[in-house]
């Protein structure tokens, strides 16, 4: 995922804040799988998805600008 901001920066031109702010859900809801992957309790995993949605939002409100 940092390649991919990187080279969302360099070559796309976004601003190394759009990119955060567009790769952040993921990568929280790649904290999720891999807490599911290590037989985590549930609430931490739920927590990771939770957490993901509030960015995921913010993200969205920031594209409408």
């Amino acid at each position: 995922m940092l390649a991919e901001g990187i080279a969302l920066v360099r070559w796309r031109g976004w601003s190394a804040g759009d990119a955060a702010l567009r790769l952040l859900p993921g990568a929280i809801m790649l904290l999720a799988l891999r807490a599911a992957l290590l037989g985590l309790a549930w609430p931490w995993i739920a927590l990771a998805l939770a957490a993901s949605f509030p960015v995921h939002l913010a993200d969205l409100g920031r594209r409408r600008r």
